[in-house]
């Protein structure tokens, strides 16, 4: 019988997630198959017990199921990162039936760094500009890694980190860039997402220092606005594909046991992306 595992969000537009996985299923020769689940916020609880029901053995949650998802009835165990990140991107089904909720997306973040041959020292001041889920996946990455000095960076007033990250980080305006020292930017807005391709989210008047490491968490496009404008100053530049798909290799593990082929879901996810790019 073949294993079901699949997306949950609402709504679900066109996803890569189904064929990176299907091919490293694939890959493997494992008789499991990824799905697209989408489903409206009020019906997400009765779809997830349906699907467990059926036989479904886990699950990607996005929005906007990631902070519903800790609510379920059936989530037995929440794993100390989800836990510390207030977000859930992975729901694993136990032998019992539950659910245990995890969150894969700071290992992909940290895993995608790794590839690049980027390392972060623990005294190297780090900025994240935006203070959604994706920022605190990447605070809690940073927070293994040792670093120290974290500022998170929004346009308007948000107190949504109170009390949710160890250490909590320094929260500052856009406009207050230019007065703080930071060796690393970490992008986690939708800002500069195909297909507002012109836009990003760097202050106009504030000026780049040149050798800055810039990790853009869009992956449409390849190049964003954002990344260019850092490359322009002297510094590296990287897009969040290469996060995506480590993300979604660490929730291939927690389902299946076994390591995916993680080159061949990244030559998966480039075909789907670029074939749905033209």
């Amino acid at each position: 019988m073949t294993e079901r595992v699949g997306l949950f969000g609402w709504p679900l537009g066109h996803s890569i997630s189904p064929p990176m996985q299907n091919a490293a299923f694939q890959a493997l020769g494992l008789d499991w198959q990824y799905e697209l689940f989408a489903c409206p916020p009020e019906n997400f609880e009765v779809e997830v017990a349906r699907l467990i029901a059926a036989g479904c053995r886990g699950f990607n949650v996005t929005i906007p199921h990631k902070q519903e998802a800790f609510h379920l009835s059936q989530v037995s165990e929440i794993s100390r990162a989800a836990a510390t990140i207030g977000a859930v991107n992975t729901l694993i089904v136990k032998p019992d039936g539950t659910l245990k909720a995890d969150n894969t997306d700071w290992r992909g973040f940290t895993a995608d760094l790794q590839a690049h041959g980027v390392t972060i020292a623990p005294d190297q001041p780090c900025l994240i500009l935006g203070t959604g889920g994706a920022a605190r996946a990447v605070v809690f990455a940073l927070r293994q890694m040792g670093v120290k000095t974290i500022m998170l960076a929004t346009p308007i007033e948000n107190e949504s980190l109170a009390g949710k990250l160890m250490q909590e980080p320094k929260l500052i305006m856009l406009d207050e860039i230019k007065h703080e020292s930071y060796e690393v930017v970490i992008a986690c807005t939708p800002i500069g997402m195909s297909p507002h391709v012109d836009a990003s989210p760097w202050p106009e008047d504030t000026p780049i220092p040149p050798g800055i490491v810039l990790y853009d968490v869009i992956y449409n496009p390849p190049v964003t606005k954002l990344m260019r404008q850092f490359q322009e100053a002297g510094g590296q530049a990287f897009n969040g594909l290469g996060m995506l798909i480590r993300q979604g290799a660490a929730s291939f593990e927690l389902w299946t046991g076994q390591a995916p082929p993680v080159e061949v879901m990244m030559d998966a996810a480039k075909a789907a992306l670029y074939s749905h790019s033209e």
